[in-house]
């Protein structure tokens, strides 16, 4: 079976091959050492083995509830912010219709799925009620606390209008939690109001989360194989702890952002060539930048949409300051084939593309443009993929994991704490007046009054 190949023939010329063998050195170590659980930040890496111990009778129910939830709402709405959204909602991009929401609408037993609690916009809460207003929507809230400021807003108000539309316990029968095993706002509330609840593990932080149930359920209800997903987990899982060395791609990739950052790359761009993969970006950005990010050390991890960003990112990321590589995700084949029509008149000049495919142009504009890039200065990777499906996102999934958590113990810090997270988070408080901040709420106030 096709699996992912990790190809650095775009990166020759930037790196010595003493310099590869030593990073494939360093790598394996680091990839030692989070296997068997014996680096720092061990306490979350239960994703390590999950595909191989996960909690089966929790999966059952989560198929359960998801086919329930497709049978009796309109919509789903998954409350829910980092990884407690990113990775659901990368999947059901990645693996759905691209405007599976318009398609849902006619479709029996495929819920509209909208995401919530990941912002605090007014506008998009009053616009997202407006429409729930005419459906019948069942709630996933994901929150291992149930007091993270966003969701919990979010949860408030749309738990209110549950309650509006079909009463307490009719809301209470739409609602499924997604929290901490046995403590928490949230699993209390759940416990008090019989709610469905699933696990968030406690080995587990949320950016490495998305197989467990805090994926799996949105995810389920957006109509994928949870099961073949898993499969393709556990496929990944074994590639990636038992190949060895160059052979093994998590280490190859680990191995070569290594190499960029020593030699003064600061800036990791993650190019995609299909719109589906969008979201895939995303949950990449926080799971790189949230594990690597601190002590004043880390790749900047940033996307671009090709070739979309071609026209407007293209300039800088040729001719700007060289602090970059590019990691190039790279489909092999589409869900679909669209052939170039023919045209008598040949008005806009394309009949030199009559009956080729548009993934053939799409592939052409890929491969031209990461030879202008390295041209320009800006290495590549090219992470290659067989398709979109299940299988091939499950093993997607473990692969950037496990090369996360090989780089961040490559670059000296544990890959599984954020602990600048927390440093908004006091000043949003203060600013808000939450009881037992008043002295920073005051030392703040000040501080803003001298800035105007």
């Amino acid at each position: 079976m096709a699996g992912i190949s990790v190809d650095i023939s775009g990166a020759e010329g930037f790196y010595s091959e003493e310099m590869f063998d030593e990073e494939i050195r360093n790598a394996q170590k680091s990839l030692d050492k989070l296997v068997s659980h014996t680096g720092e930040g061990r306490e979350f890496t239960g994703w390590v083995d999950l595909p191989a111990r996960y909690d089966k009778d929790e999966f059952e129910r989560i198929k359960q509830a998801a086919a329930r939830i497709s049978q009796d709402h309109d919509a789903l709405v998954v409350i829910g912010i980092g990884g407690s959204y990113l990775g659901a909602r990368a999947a059901i991009e990645f693996l759905g219709h691209s405007f599976r929401n318009t398609v849902a609408a006619t479709r029996p037993n495929m819920p509209e799925i909208f995401f919530v609690g990941n912002q605090i916009s007014a506008t998009y809460m009053a616009d997202l009620i407006e429409v729930l207003k005419e459906r019948d929507f069942a709630i996933n809230v994901i929150s291992k606390s149930g007091t993270t400021t966003e969701p919990a807003i979010a949860f408030r108000l749309l738990k209110n209008l549950l309650e509006k539309k079909f009463g307490v316990e009719g809301a209470a029968s739409r609602i499924y939690a997604t929290t901490d095993r046995e403590k928490g706002a949230l699993k209390t509330m759940a416990d008090k109001c019989g709610y469905e609840t699933f696990v968030v593990p406690d080995d587990i932080g949320g950016r490495y989360s998305v197989m467990t149930a805090v994926g799996l359920l949105p995810i389920a209800v957006s109509g994928a194989d949870i099961d073949t997903l898993m499969l393709g987990a556990q496929t990944g899982m074994n590639h990636s702890v038992h190949e060895k060395g160059a052979h093994n791609p998590a280490l190859k990739y680990a191995a070569m952002r290594n190499i960029f950052y020593k030699k003064g790359k600061t800036v990791e761009l993650f190019a995609n060539y299909e719109p589906a993969c969008h979201y895939i970006a995303e949950w990449w950005k926080q799971l790189y930048g949230e594990s690597e990010g601190k002590e004043n050390k880390g790749l900047f991890p940033a996307s671009v949409d090709l070739t979309t960003d071609l026209h407007s990112m293209g300039q800088y990321i040729q001719d700007g300051q060289r602090i970059m590589f590019e990691t190039v995700l790279n489909v092999e084949h589409g869900r679909h084939t669209v052939r170039i029509p023919k045209e008598e008149n040949d008005l806009d000049g394309l009949n030199y593309l009559a009956n080729k495919t548009m993934g053939f142009v799409n592939g052409s504009a890929m491969r031209g443009t990461a030879l202008a890039h390295v041209d320009g200065g800006v290495p590549n990777i090219r992470i290659n993929i067989p398709d979109m499906s299940e299988m091939t996102l499950g093993m997607l999934f473990y692969f950037f994991e496990i090369a996360c958590g090989v780089s961040g113990y490559m670059l000296g810090v544990n890959p599984f704490d954020q602990p600048g997270v927390e440093s908004y988070k006091k000043n949003m408080f203060a600013l808000l007046g939450k009881p037992g901040y008043e002295e920073l709420t005051a030392e703040l106030t000040a501080r803003l009054g001298r800035a105007q």
